[in-house]
């Protein structure tokens, strides 16, 4: 199996003193032992063994990203990992189909011009947007892949940590919406938050792990936007009806979402 050959090849081309272990001596082969990386990874020797013989074939995002922690994995190599896994991976749900927006879902979207508003599923793809929020989104990069993914944006792009002065919070939110999502059984939330513990590693999994809390529908953003400076946003959510989830999401400048009484 590939994905095993890589992890092997890697454990191999490791030595001991680059993860912080002692070299040792009469080690019969290169780099690190099973026994060491298993526990650097917090996982048994036993299941290693498996994973390198492929006769494992549908490990955890987890356990992967550990082991790509353990392995001191570069970006690009974390990014082959995740496609060994997804070239491995046989199942009827994992093949892509087009999300359909309801054409009234796309009319309200026109209706709330020239407001920042999208529409997103479970596992944060941005289905549809409307041109604000593409004034709003497409400088800070949040629109730069094919399908735009808010928690791969928060997680993967660099450029979201200086996007977001508050990027820890963010983080934590868009951690806690994939949890919920998945622990409610939706594949797609899933799919992200292997990927994410892959590429992404420690900073990710620690934060899906934790999560506790329901993500939040309403709420306040700070955007540190290249084109119009410090934005503060305020949110509100609506759950539209069908399986697959949907939110709109709307933005106001938080002065403008302030209604003073009487």
């Amino acid at each position: 199996m590939p994905l095993g050959r890589f992890i092997r090849a890697r454990r191999e081309a490791i030595t001991p003193e680059q993860v912080g272990l002692p070299a040792g001596a009469r080690r019969r082969t290169p780099g690190l032992r099973r026994a060491e990386l298993a526990q650097l990874a917090g996982i048994s020797v036993d299941y290693l063994i498996r994973l390198e013989r492929g006769s494992d074939r549908h490990p955890s995002g987890q356990v992967l990203g550990a082991l790509a922690d353990a392995l001191h994995l570069g970006a690009e190599e974390r990014v082959h990992l995740h496609r060994l896994v997804k070239a491995g991976i046989v199942c009827p749900q994992s093949a892509t189909t087009a999300t359909e927006i309801r054409p009234t879902v796309l009319a309200l979207l026109d209706r709330l011009e020239p407001t920042p508003a999208y529409v997103t599923d479970a596992s944060a793809h941005v289905l549809a947007h409307t041109e604000g929020f593409r004034r709003l989104a497409e400088p800070v990069g949040l629109l730069d892949a094919p399908e735009p993914n808010l928690a791969r944006f928060v997680f993967a792009d660099v450029r979201a940590r200086a996007v977001f002065p508050n990027w820890a919070e963010v983080a934590d939110e868009r951690a806690a919406a994939l949890r919920a999502a998945a622990d409610l059984g939706d594949y797609g939330a899933v799919m992200i938050a292997d990927e994410l513990s892959i590429t992404v590693g420690a900073e990710f999994r620690t934060r899906y792990a934790k999560a506790a809390v329901l993500p939040s529908w309403t709420g306040v953003e700070v955007w540190a936007h290249p084109e119009d400076g410090e934005l503060r946003l305020a949110y509100e959510s609506l759950a539209l009806p069908g399986a697959d989830e949907q939110r709109l999401v709307a933005y106001l400048p938080v002065a403008a979402a302030v209604v003073s009484t009487p």
